[in-house]
């Protein structure tokens, strides 16, 4: 193993400079405040939780976590996800004494990386649990929820895909009949591999008829009306038609809250995260190439805790969250104030008057610096005290 350089981090993780922080803490504090304004409150789990438990719960894959031993011989993990620490501390003490919890989050998670190719291993998420509420009504305040969260921060151009695992997972088991040529199937569907996927088909020993209604099946996206195109594809298998009816009740209570506009439904839809059980859907903006959030129903997680509780909820990520806002600016809102040693008190007075209005205010004294003008550039303003002070003026009069 080479010597690592001193400035070197470990692989996929990043530092987080002023500029950047700030802009996190702004956007935080709005989607904080228009989650709590819905009824979620939040909640805090350790970084660290035991591989047996939520590391084997979690849908994140193996080689993608953060492993270490503790004093006694534990195996832990750094949290990979949110969801699986929730449905611990949900199943083990707050289902006892309400349902449906209504939970929220923002933190940091890891996954590891196997190699660099700009991808973080430790990223922050903000997002919500419902858990205790199986209705689908409650996968539609879910998406009802991160819609006013996204347009809250300022962000429009976006969409919101939505599907349902249930109707994949009958229309493969259906055709295909075993769940390994199915997984085959899912993993061109994750990867967007759409050649992939058509290829495969092609090689598969199954009739014309069944070939078709694979292919059929990629192009079931848009609004309700291709819902209506999804029945036929099924030929009577009910588990997908009770997926269809779901997704059928979720665009009737998207619409009664007036956010139709911002979804479609993509039934080719899968997830990398296989704890999720029926209705899922991820997040697109302008100008980010990739999923700014996604969430969907889990309703079998909580088991591995002892539990049975529907749950749904989504993650948004705050790193693709400001790439699609654009809300780096290199505008200060910082004001100064410049001070030389005779005039030392006065410059305090000044900067401790300004903090009090609500201003952020750096007080510098001005032999502690190379060059004044270049200095002054930082700032929205700049208060100088430099100089004889007027003490010394009268007296010298």
């Amino acid at each position: 193993m080479s010597k690592l350089f001193m400035f070197e981090k470990p692989l996929g993780m990043r530092d987080t400079f002023p500029n950047l922080y700030e802009a996190k803490h702004t956007l935080k504090k709005i989607m904080e405040q228009t989650v709590n304004g819905w009824g979620y409150r939040f909640i805090e789990t350790p970084t660290l939780e035991y591989y047996e438990t939520v590391g084997e719960a979690s849908a994140i894959l193996d080689q993608q976590l953060f492993k270490l031993l503790d004093q006694q011989g534990h195996t832990l993990v750094l949290r990979p996800d949110m969801t699986a620490p929730i449905a611990r501390v949900a199943a083990s003490k707050l289902l006892k004494d309400e349902r449906p919890l209504r939970l929220a989050y923002t933190a940091n998670v890891f996954r590891a990386q196997q190699r660099e190719g700009g991808r973080p291993a430790e990223f922050e998420q903000v997002g919500i649990e419902c858990i205790g509420d199986a209705s689908v009504s409650a996968d539609g305040e879910v998406i009802a929820l991160m819609v006013s969260v996204l347009r809250e921060t300022g962000l429009n151009n976006f969409k919101i895909s939505i599907g349902h695992i249930g109707f994949v997972q009958a229309l493969f088991k259906q055709i295909l009949g075993t769940e390994d040529r199915a997984n085959v199937l899912r993993r061109f569907l994750y990867e967007k591999n759409y050649v992939g996927y058509r290829r495969h088909i092609e090689n598969l020993s199954l009739s014309s008829i069944d070939k078709k209604r694979l292919l059929s099946f990629l192009t079931l996206r848009g609004e309700e009306a291709s819902l209506e195109e999804a029945f036929p594809l099924l030929e009577g298998n009910e588990d997908g038609r009770k997926a269809l009816a779901q997704l059928q009740e979720l665009w009737a209570i998207l619409c009664d809250y007036g956010i139709e506009d911002f979804v479609k439904f993509d039934l080719s839809l899968v997830s990398h995260m296989n704890y999720y059980s029926g209705i899922l859907f991820e997040v697109y903006a302008d100008n980010v190439g990739y999923a700014i959030g996604n969430g969907g129903r889990y309703n079998k997680l909580l088991e591995k805790f002892g539990k049975e509780a529907g749950a749904t909820g989504f993650a948004l990520r705050l790193d693709y969250m400001l790439e699609a806002l654009g809300t780096l600016s290199s505008e200060s809102d910082l004001e100064c104030v410049l001070f030389s040693a005779e005039r030392r008190k006065e410059a305090i007075d000044m900067a401790s008057s300004l903090r009090e209005k609500g201003k952020k205010v750096v007080l510098q004294d001005w032999k502690g610096i190379d060059d004044v003008d270049d200095f002054s550039k930082r700032f929205n303003d700049v208060h100088y005290f430099i100089g004889r002070s007027q003490r010394q003026v009268d007296e010298d009069a």
